[in-house]
């Protein structure tokens, strides 16, 4: 939770480093920034794509946690990482280049397991992003964020796919809301002619949030008539996962394991040849333009969440390969 009486106040050096942004969100929303601590977990192209807008927005801490080891597909989306680091920790291998952003954000990186941190662990952050994730984990990190009211936010790219999704719980924000008022006219002009003038009024709004796991497999008929291809692809990737524990791989085009997630999909959904072409299409490591677009989007909205300024997405973003369009879908 983010106490408004507990923000650190920021130096002369933060302010001069972060004026901009202070001019953009304010100064209170700055200090809710400098005192958040994240915790990121994956650091694929798509994780380091966060940590970079993340570190750099000014957050207190943030702490890259992985267990895995980097590959070559690594060095084709992962900037943090020198090539000559293949086959050490993610997480140790990004330590150096993330700290290099900004020198005034705590960076730290954890080679441990997800599985074997206890629940206590997450209760020294405000904002967990959880990408690279089963299903299975994701639903447990959620129980515990809600426990502990900690803000959650989860999602992954698959090739030229990708996604986003948030938990807030209950979430009050400020909205800056543009409207019109009438001027009074100035000595000389004709009358009937009434002039307006826009003005900028912040309003206090609130939010409610679902957890993760009520966007698992909803029925058809909850989902909206159109874009909803998106949801079914995210939900053949996430299957995959559980059920082999790895995403497939370049090497593995036209798998059958693919197929198979990808069968079931379409006959629970009765989809027939609705998706075809996505599955045949680029869903094989993280590609970098994907991982900037959608990792821009998580991290945008991970500042708006711990800023409390401006509406969040609530609660599913979908990234469409073949219209290069994003959708913000509200699910269960």
């Amino acid at each position: 939770m983010f106490d408004d009486k507990n923000h650190a106040e920021l130096t002369d050096a933060e302010a001069e480093l972060y004026d901009r942004q202070i001019r953009l969100w304010g100064l209170e929303s700055q200090k809710r920034l400098r005192s958040a601590k994240v915790l990121l977990i994956g650091l694929g192209g798509f994780g380091a794509e966060i940590a970079k807008n993340v570190i750099l927005a000014g957050v207190k801490t943030i702490t890259l946690l992985d267990h895995r080891n980097v590959t070559i597909e690594d060095t084709c989306s992962q900037f943090f990482i020198p090539n000559d680091q293949i086959g050490k920790n993610k997480a140790e291998a990004s330590l150096q280049r993330t700290k290099n952003l900004n020198p005034m954000v705590n960076v730290e990186a954890d080679s441990a397991n997800i599985d074997d941190k206890p629940d206590e662990y997450f209760n020294n952050f405000n904002v967990i992003c959880a990408t690279q994730c089963t299903m299975t984990q994701l639903k447990k990190l959620n129980k515990i964020c809600r426990q502990y009211k900690i803000k959650f936010f989860a999602g992954d790219v698959w090739g030229t796919f990708g996604y986003t999704f948030a938990d807030l719980g209950e979430h009050e924000y400020a909205e800056d809301i543009v409207q019109t008022k009438p001027v009074n006219a100035a000595g000389g002009e004709p009358k009937g002619k009434e002039k307006f003038e826009k003005i900028v009024i912040t309003e206090k709004r609130k939010d409610n949030f679902v957890p993760f796991e009520s966007i698992i497999d909803i029925d058809k008929s909850r989902l909206p008539t159109r874009e909803s291809e998106m949801y079914y692809m995210m939900m053949i990737m996430l299957h995959y996962r559980e059920k082999y524990k790895s995403d497939p791989l370049p090497s593995e085009r036209g798998s059958e394991k693919l197929k198979a997630e990808s069968t079931a999909i379409i006959e629970k959904y009765e989809l027939g040849d609705k998706i075809n072409s996505l599955i045949e299409g680029d869903l094989y490591g993280q590609i970098s333009p994907i991982c900037a677009i959608v990792g821009g989007v998580m991290s945008q909205e991970i500042i708006k969440a711990v800023s409390q300024k401006e509406a969040p997405h609530n609660n599913v973003f979908l990234f469409n390969p073949q219209t290069l369009c994003g959708k913000i879908l509200k699910l269960a």
